[in-house]
């Protein structure tokens, strides 16, 4: 083969493979639906569980990086502590180590007949989970078949003396090795991918035990890159978990360049005892290497939180997304206190749409996206808090209720549907001032001054339907009842006014969409407050 057919066949062969890894994850994370966040949300109770679950998702998805991207998200969304996602993180580094052993067995043979089998699930079946298997059979397939092409065009290496003498030169310099392979992964954005290469070449006898094992340190220095990136924009937290997989691979790294005569001699004397193929022998320096890792560092988790929270320092907003008053021991032994404490919650749930619609005043305001990812956040965990609060309260139905208790149980059903829609709501202002920003739309000066007062008008009725429901003070409902009168008679003011101002050319086409959709929703909002104030009375929309 030539130069330009070795590189090809390479490339094309690396293409595949990383292909197929996609692919098999998406596959495994379809099947697995929902399950792997909720497996990170409860199951990180301690360090240890959160290593055996960041292990079990890892393996799942196939991917460290998918994992420490999920879990960085649980941190931004205040599902996870900072200590909780570490544990994951760790769980993570050895549950990427699974595919350098599926490797190590060596199946390419096998390797199209399983591609064709992938596709004929896919293709040929419309139920979705079987869907979901070709899927992931596919990927295992061109995995296979990508890392076969990726041996033959590194196959010629081995007797290229400049390969030989870098070779030499790795061997003699591990430094330089750690840093051609984070080099390399933060390239690909896959340490999968750079460890089967280095995997190939190995095998193939293109570089010798000594100069593939720092290169090993690269790689899983490398991957870290990926959670950096995720965490850009993200909570302070967040920033903080990102950091945590850095300086967790660097100081496992440092560890294992401190002994790497002894670790090498290791691997090199379970590669002579157990008869290891040549990719199995780094698929168990790889497992080695992670998991003395973890259990070096798994004492010292605080001591990482104190480090990179030292690095990364400032105080956060965090939304806790987490119910706080929700006990399913109440559900059976006391329905009432149950809905006391689902009162509670449905209180926190009103006080984040409070919240979130201050944020997006203020996002009208000044512009500033901190104010919209803040709107965001109280939106995403009002959506949570829905859920787990009708949970709650349908399991709270099915207990024998009080006349006065079945009364409160209906009020609270339909007053977390109602502050669910203002979540919507709020979210949809956001995303109008986000097209605003985006398409540089400009309101004119008595745009946004009418905005600001409807904003004010709305949020004040917001504040008062809370205030009801949290007192069941019958006064401020029916003041509830009253402001949205004026919420409404304002929005068709305003609707009048702004086709003035277009019909005049005061203000363009698409600020006229703008603004009245925002004055729209927010006079949506008021209904909902309405509704709130209703179900306190007791009344009837």
């Amino acid at each position: 083969m030539d130069l330009q057919s070795l590189l090809f066949t390479f490339l094309g062969g690396l293409g595949i493979f990383l292909f197929g890894i996609k692919f098999m994850g998406d596959g495994l994370q379809k099947a697995a639906g929902d399950r792997l966040r909720d497996l990170l949300d409860k199951f990180t109770t301690n360090p240890v569980m959160g290593v055996i679950a960041g292990i079990v998702v890892t393996v799942l998805i196939q991917s460290s990086s998918g994992t420490t991207v999920l879990t960085i998200g649980l941190v931004n969304a205040g599902f996870m502590t900072l200590k909780q996602a570490i544990g994951v993180i760790m769980g993570a580094n050895i549950g990427t180590t699974t595919t350098a052993f599926i490797i190590g067995f060596n199946i390419t043979a096998y390797a199209l007949p399983t591609i064709a089998l992938g596709a004929f699930l896919i293709f040929f079946f419309k139920q979705k989970k079987v869907n979901n298997l070709g899927q992931v059979i596919f990927g295992f397939g061109a995995l296979f078949y990508g890392l076969s092409l990726m041996g033959d065009g590194l196959r010629p290496l081995r007797d290229l003396e400049v390969f030989r003498e870098l070779t030499i030169t790795l061997s003699d310099n591990p430094l330089l090795g750690v840093l051609i392979g984070t080099i390399f992964t933060v390239a690909v954005q896959s340490s999968t991918a750079s460890i089967a290469l280095l995997q190939q070449l190995y095998d193939q006898g293109a570089i010798d035990l000594w100069a593939a094992l720092p290169v090993l340190l690269g790689d899983n220095i490398g991957t870290t890159v990926t959670a950096v990136l995720a965490a850009i924009g993200a909570s302070i937290t967040a920033k903080r978990a990102a950091l945590t997989h850095v300086v967790f691979n660097i100081i496992g790294a440092i560890i294992v360049l401190i002994v790497l005569v002894p670790f090498t001699n290791l691997i090199a004397f379970l590669e002579a005892e157990l008869s290891l193929n040549r990719p199995m022998t780094i698929a168990f320096a790889h497992g080695i290497y992670n998991v003395s890792n973890t259990l070096i560092q798994l004492p010292f988790i605080a001591a990482l939180a104190w480090i990179v929270t030292k690095l990364v320092p400032g105080d956060d907003v965090i939304v806790e997304y987490k119910t706080k008053h929700l006990d399913p021991r109440f559900v059976g032994s006391s329905p009432a206190i149950a809905l006391g404490q689902a009162k509670q919650e449905v209180l926190r749930m009103a006080d984040f749409s409070e919240k979130a619609l201050l944020e997006v005043s203020n996002y009208l305001e000044n512009s500033n996206k901190k104010h919209a990812d803040m709107a965001i956040q109280y939106e995403e965990a009002i959506n949570n808090l829905d859920r787990k609060i009708t949970d709650y309260l349908i399991q709270i139905s099915s207990r024998s209720l009080s006349e006065q208790d079945s009364k409160m149980h209906s009020m609270l059903m339909d007053t977390v549907r109602d502050i669910e829609r203002i979540g919507d709501h709020i979210e949809n202002v956001v995303e109008l001032k986000d097209y605003q920003n985006a398409n540089k739309v400009k309101l004119s000066d008595t745009a946004l001054a009418d905005l600001r007062e409807m904003f004010e008008l709305t949020i004040s009725t917001l504040k008062e339907a809370i205030m009801s429901l949290e007192k069941g003070d019958h006064e401020a409902a029916q003041s509830v009842l009253e402001k949205e009168e004026q919420i409404d008679q304002m929005e068709r003011k305003l609707r009048k006014q702004h086709i003035l101002r277009v019909n005049e050319g005061k203000c363009s086409g698409a600020a006229g969409i703008v603004f009245v959709d925002i004055v729209s929703n927010l006079e949506r909002i008021g209904d909902h407050s309405v509704n709130i104030a209703e179900a306190v009375i007791g009344e009837d929309r």
